[in-house]
């Protein structure tokens, strides 16, 4: 019989959400450094390429992959012979070391956990609290798996009723599409199959869980019918052509992982749920020895990739004169530096906005001829400007783009992942532009950034609106002033090359 000593489990859950905010698993990183060499698009090597040495970045400074720093998600396994020495319950000790771990002053986390979700929607703070799953073993032992999950992978998570005879593949097939880019390929797909619409959408979600090993399978070749789905559902979502970012190229997955169980005679529940290009995971076990011990991954590990800015290929643009007949003149794919003085804000401030543009109220900053960026930074620590600050997904912006652009004189977003048709539309009206930033390189980004400071609505915290100075900050025109979109044009172009799934126009 093992005693789990309360300390050492609030501990080690804090060591496991403070190690994964900043060492992508290796296999993850191994396995995005081989789908780097073989990548034959331009901007989808140039994506995977920020991503790599976003990593290794974060991995030396000890600090978030991704400013998102996620939702804390918990599995237990707990043995049946575990004793616990404790006061506290299990989900109040996960909860004590998320909040040690995402208050912790060395490495602070931005803090998404809002409380009242239906209503007034108020940030815990401390990112508390947990989920956590829980499952009794046998055994005098602990099993503990922490995960981050980000909202922008996390929102792309589906859950379909199929019929008995309807084909999983068809549907995945047909989903996948459907997610866009909002939840930052290349990544992996965890999918359940089975049991009830709850118990599959926890399957999709462990399954995450598992190390990147598909081409293990690959080499051996499958032995059950789950194998073979992973390896046919693999290669016809790569044949799809969304690439990285959605950008178009050869890699949209690493892997896909399922997990199954017993069913229904008359069902058959499937989830499927992306982890995103900030996989984060540790894996651990207690034994009532004291806590965890985390040990980190050599940087020896890390493929030999360093992005820089490329100031020969990609246009430099001053943001502090820039002009809307500048914005109009952008092409779609052209990559560009961003310099000066740009505004950010997303959700609730433009909420905020909206609310006061409808009662006549005076806004509490100039937006004419000035860029937004859609981002949640992390609060800074030491010496830092900002902490981790890449894009937020920003199709969630779409329903406020046309108040933006007609009302304040708004001239350019820039954001994460493709834009609807609704943005499209006001975008196209206007002739502004949408610029899209990597996703899954918060800390590569936030470097660019010299000076921040808050100039409206401070109460929103992380959701305020900054005002960041910039130096050479990477972007790609995603959405050009004639509502041309490299989020269509780029999947059409690479699933057409590749050849295995018919091209059909957005």
């Amino acid at each position: 019989m093992s005693t789990i000593r309360q300390d050492d489990f609030i501990q080690s859950i804090a060591d496991g959400f403070q190690y994964i905010s900043y060492y992508h698993p290796l296999d993850y990183i191994t396995a995005l450094g081989k789908a780097y060499e073989r990548e034959e698009s331009p901007a989808a090597k140039d994506a995977i390429a920020q991503i790599l040495t976003n990593s290794r970045m974060c991995a030396e400074g000890k600090r978030p992959i991704c400013q998102d720093t996620g939702i804390a998600v918990v599995f237990l396994k707990v043995g049946m012979n575990v004793k616990w020495d404790a006061t506290m319950s299990v989900q109040e000790m996960v909860n004590e070391g998320v909040r040690r771990a995402y208050n912790n002053p060395d490495n602070k986390l931005r803090a998404s956990v809002l409380l009242d979700p239906a209503g007034k929607r108020t940030n815990s703070k401390d990112n508390t609290p947990a989920v956590v799953h829980y499952e009794i073993v046998e055994g005098d032992g602990v099993e503990v798996i922490c995960a981050a999950k980000g909202g922008g992978s996390e929102n792309k998570s589906k859950m379909y009723m199929l019929n008995p005879s309807d084909s999983i593949v068809d549907w995945v097939i047909k989903t996948v599409p459907t997610m866009g880019a909002g939840w930052c390929p290349p990544g992996i797909l965890g999918i359940g199959i089975g049991g009830t619409p709850e118990k599959a959408m926890l399957l999709a979600k462990e399954s995450l869980m598992a190390p990147v090993d598909i081409h293990e399978l690959i080499a051996r070749g499958p032995k059950t019918r789950i194998e073979e789905l992973r390896l046919e559902i693999m290669e016809k979502v790569n044949a799809l052509g969304i690439g990285a970012q959605g950008l178009g190229g050869l890699t949209t997955v690493l892997d896909v992982k399922i997990m199954d169980y017993p069913t229904h005679a008359a069902s058959l529940p499937v989830a499927m749920i992306p982890n995103c290009a900030a996989t984060r995971h540790v894996h651990f076990h207690l034994h009532g020895d004291g806590p965890a011990v985390l040990t980190p991954p050599s940087l020896s590990d890390w493929p030999n990739v360093a992005w820089a800015p490329n100031t020969e290929k990609s246009t430099r643009v001053n943001l502090d004169t820039l002009t809307p007949e500048e914005v109009a003149s952008w092409k779609p794919g052209q990559t560009l530096l961003l310099n000066g003085k740009m505004l950010t804000g997303r959700d609730a401030a433009h909420k905020r906005i909206a609310d006061m543009l409808a009662k006549g109220e005076k806004l509490p900053v100039d937006f004419k001829n000035r860029v937004i960026y859609y981002v949640g930074p992390v609060d800074p620590v030491r010496n830092e400007v900002v902490g981790p600050a890449g894009p937020t997904t920003a199709t969630r912006m779409d329903k406020f783009t046309e108040m933006m652009l007609a009302q304040t004189g708004l001239i350019s977003m820039v954001g994460k992942a493709e834009r609807g048709p609704v943005a499209i539309e006001a975008i196209k009206k206007h002739k502004s532009a949408y610029l899209m930033a990597v996703g899954g390189a918060a800390y590569l980004v936030s470097k660019a950034i010299k000076e921040s400071k808050v100039v409206g609505f401070a109460d929103l915290g992380m959701e305020a609106i900054y005002e960041f100075t910039i130096e050479d900050m990477p972007v790609t025109v995603a959405v050009d002033s004639n509502g041309t979109s490299v989020h269509n044009t780029g999947p059409q172009e690479w699933q057409a090359k590749i050849g295995k799934i018919p091209v059909t126009k957005a």
